[in-house]
């Protein structure tokens, strides 16, 4: 793996728009000149409808890479059946004003044939960190992801990704899909980014009436009661769990998936929490699936990295 050097170019903003690419191999040679040239590359992977989450990927980026992409491609092979593929927010024109406040260098935004051609039939295992939660709750999802982002290591061999921690699980199951498959390109995990009033920001934040995002706030709202019993000495992952099952019950959500205290590296269960651990939630508001996480730790215990 390359020595990340100390970034060359400044991180102040900009009002350019990057250059948008859709061929991959133009993509590619792109990246391979700017790695040529010595510059340290940055990827930021989106499915576009950028909010402040993406935003601070892209921040995350620029303080530390001469030359960074984002990546804006809807990934049909992680929804399901019976998921929001087609009602998935696709805004190219606002996505692309927004990054032209950064110093982004490129727009990876292919089209779908272009990523799976028509005699596509290669996929990519996910690894066992992804078996459970959301790979219970979306079978096939993990699959998806992991076949997605390999690809883009492919196409957009740089030297460091960043992903956002409210996808914990994805973390993970990427950073093991790197691990297992020895991929060079580093995976730098960012924290949440949450609205003023704890609401974990999410491109389908948009799908909420009022009264639903009200709602919402009940998911961040039983994460914060946990951590709070958590940080008074509560160890039982049963009982944590039932904090935050109780605050969700205090408001019209209409499914729960799953509420799980789990240890924050592996993703297994846990009888008691005697090192750092992590809630995990999805659940429905109206008809949007909406996750959230709340790490558990010592203050002397690091996070996700």
């Amino acid at each position: 793996m390359r020595v990340i050097a100390k970034k060359v170019k400044p991180a102040t903003l900009t009002s350019a728009r990057p250059q948008v690419i859709d061929s991959c191999r133009e993509a590619t040679q792109l990246v391979n000149q700017a790695r040529v040239a010595g510059k340290v590359v940055g990827l930021v992977p989106t499915m576009g409808a950028l909010h402040e989450g993406h935003l601070s990927l892209v921040r995350a980026a620029t303080e530390v890479c001469d030359y960074v992409v984002v990546s804006i491609f809807v990934n049909p092979t992680q929804f399901g059946p019976s998921e929001d593929l087609s009602q998935y927010p696709r805004t190219l024109s606002d996505d692309l004003e927004a990054l032209s406040n950064y110093n982004v260098d490129l727009v990876f935004h292919p089209q779908e044939n272009e990523i799976y051609p028509a005699d596509f039939t290669t996929f990519v295992t996910a690894p066992k960190v992804g078996d459970d939660l959301e790979g219970k709750s979306r079978p096939g999802h993990f699959r998806g992801v992991a076949t997605i982002v390999l690809q883009l290591f492919q196409i957009l061999p740089t030297d460091l990704a960043f992903f956002g921690c409210k996808d914990y699980q994805q973390c993970l199951v990427i950073r093991d899909m790197v691990r297992d498959l020895h991929v060079s390109t580093e995976v730098r995990s960012c924290p949440i980014i949450r609205e003023a009033d704890g609401l974990a920001m999410s491109s389908r934040n948009r799908y909420l009436s009022a009264s639903e995002r009200k709602t919402a706030l009940l998911i961040s709202k039983g994460l914060e009661r946990a951590a709070e019993c958590f940080a008074a000495g509560e160890r039982d992952p049963r009982v944590l769990e039932n904090e935050v099952r109780q605050t969700l019950a205090e408001g019209p959500i209409d499914r729960v998936d799953y509420v799980a205290v789990r240890c924050a590296k592996t993703l297994r269960p846990l009888t008691e929490v005697a090192t750092s651990a992590v809630v995990l939630v999805a659940a429905y508001v109206g008809s949007t699936r909406l996750i959230d996480n709340r790490q558990l730790r010592r203050e002397s215990e690091s996070g996700l990295t």
